[in-house]
């Protein structure tokens, strides 16, 4: 028989139960995730004019004008469901300040990076054929083949220097219109 071992520490790292309770767990009980849902669904039942109170206590001024019924629900709606489960990070909230700030000065937006997340299958029809990329942890796949770069794919494909995301229309280019890239496929 092993001997017990009295180390919190040595528990939690085998995967055991910590002896000690999380006292900052602020997560709601599903007796509160409940009591919201009903507030939330209680809501379309609500005179207009409670709405736009509800408003007003929420955001300290009233609701914009010409704002419909539908819309005041949905933002107390996104309200009480922030203060239930949380709201925007800081890190976000400092990121749209900037976008909005640049936005304002006329400048294009500046974050035009798409993450593509492990096991995504990007699908490219060239001249007949379909072309099938799978994203991988460290680059991509392609006809069985490791790259790095979806550049190097396009070109591959194409025989031609592309930028690889606009190839697999992960991009537009500056200045495109929608019309523009819907008449080009």
């Amino acid at each position: 028989m092993k001997p017990a071992i009295n180390n919190a520490s040595a528990r939690q790292r085998s995967g055991g139960p910590s002896p000690i309770a999380d006292l900052t767990d602020d997560r709601p009980s599903s007796a509160d995730l409940a009591e919201i849902e009903r507030e939330i669904a209680a809501l379309v039942d609500r005179p207009t004019q409670d709405l736009r109170v509800g408003w007003r206590k929420w955001h300290r001024t009233g609701p914009p004008s010409g704002l419909s019924r539908d819309l005041l629900i949905r933002g107390l709606a996104h309200q009480l469901q922030e203060r239930t489960y949380g709201g925007v990070s800081l890190a976000l909230q400092r990121r749209l300040r900037t976008l909005s700030a640049e936005l304002e000065k006329g400048a294009s937006c500046s974050y035009s990076r798409i993450v593509l997340k492990t096991g995504t299958t990007l699908v490219r029809q060239w001249r007949g054929r379909a072309h099938t990329v799978l994203v991988r942890e460290n680059g991509f796949e392609y006809e069985g083949q490791h790259y790095r770069s979806l550049t190097v794919i396009a070109e591959k494909i194409t025989g031609a220097h592309w930028s690889g995301p606009r190839f697999f229309g992960l991009t537009r280019r500056a200045g495109a219109s929608v019309v523009d890239a819907e008449a080009g496929r």
